[in-house]
């Protein structure tokens, strides 16, 4: 008896995970090809990305490599990761300048007013 189409993508779909995984799919040549700029472009406004140059020492984009490799990752993902965490902290960091600014423009006003 020939299994009906929704069988067979049943069970295409079922092993897909595993062979991604394995590396029966996509590991190689067949599998790839240069995404065109629609779709890059489609890709980054989903994902809300763009696209900057930047001038990095040659040294440190070898260790990004090289820690980017160790954790199986690419070293731009690896990049955008470490300036995710940083940016939280950075920007916590300012406000709490400006704040720590504006008591003291503050309490300047109001000491100004009471010399009046």
């Amino acid at each position: 008896m020939k299994p009906t189409k929704t069988k067979r993508v049943a069970s295409k779909m079922a092993s897909t995970d595993e062979a991604w995984e394995s590396g029966r799919l996509g590991c190689d040549e067949s599998s790839v090809r240069v995404a065109g700029p629609e779709l890059e472009s489609l890709v980054d406004e989903s994902l809300g990305l763009q696209a900057i140059s930047i001038r990095l020492p040659r040294h440190l984009i070898e260790a990004y490599k090289l820690i980017a490799a160790h954790h199986g990752v690419g070293y731009q993902p690896l990049m955008r990761d470490i300036l995710q965490r940083f940016v939280p902290e950075g920007l916590k960091e300012v406000l709490q300048e400006h704040e720590i600014r504006a008591e003291a423009a503050s309490k300047r006003i109001a000491e100004s007013r009471k010399a009046a």
